[in-house]
């Protein structure tokens, strides 16, 4: 449960040491399911639970729930059970939110249509080789195809590299850009509002 709190209330309204630690697997792990889900839509042309359509109302939730969280979190562990249990799932549905939001962001950026997928590697395939070769052809003689391919092949095996640590590392970079911006409200409504009108934080 105290991971779950520190993830999801952040360091200025949790008193775990959630913060403190790295969390490089859970971060990994978050960019794969988005992965997985941007997958699932660009094949099946199927959404699941919606994540991926993200329009004004969604917007104007989202922004309603950040602008409500610090006044949901500073009095979190003074809440019944109940209570806790309530914002915790508030807090689900906000990250629900925040992810749709990243598929919604990235499928657009996807320019190859799935049924034309296979003949655009392919072709990039080809051309890569091919444009290695042709590099190679006047100073290394008959060795010119090999060098070429092997040139292209270690071009194309970077590219898919760069490819899958991207697609990795960019949810995750969402979602941590969410964070902080939640966190530089969080802070200033916290010093500017909650200090001065309420007598306790928790």
């Amino acid at each position: 449960m105290d991971y779950i709190e520190g993830l999801y209330l952040g360091k200025l309204w949790s008193d775990t040491d959630f913060e403190n630690r790295r969390h490089a697997g859970l971060f990994i792990l978050y960019g794969f399911l988005v992965d997985l889900l941007v997958l699932l839509r660009y094949f099946t042309g199927k959404t699941y639970l919606g994540i991926g359509i993200f329009n004004v109302f969604h917007w104007v939730i989202l922004i309603l729930l950040m602008l409500a969280c610090p006044f949901i979190n500073f009095r979190y562990y003074r809440m019944p059970g109940w209570g806790k249990a309530l914002v915790l799932i508030e807090k689900t549905f906000k990250s629900f939110l925040v992810m749709s939001l990243t598929v919604s962001l990235i499928l657009p950026r996807i320019k190859v249509q799935s049924t034309g997928l296979q003949d655009f590697l392919i072709n990039y395939l080809n051309e890569t080789l091919e444009k290695y070769t042709e590099k190679f052809s006047s100073g290394a003689g008959s060795f010119a195809t090999v060098m070429g391919v092997l040139a292209g092949g270690i071009h194309v095996v970077l590219v898919i590299v760069l490819i899958a640590v991207a697609a990795l590392v960019i949810p995750g970079l969402v979602y941590l850009a969410v964070r902080f911006i939640q966190y530089a409200y969080d802070w200033v409504i916290d010093r500017l509002v909650i200090r001065r009108v309420f007598r306790y934080r928790r």
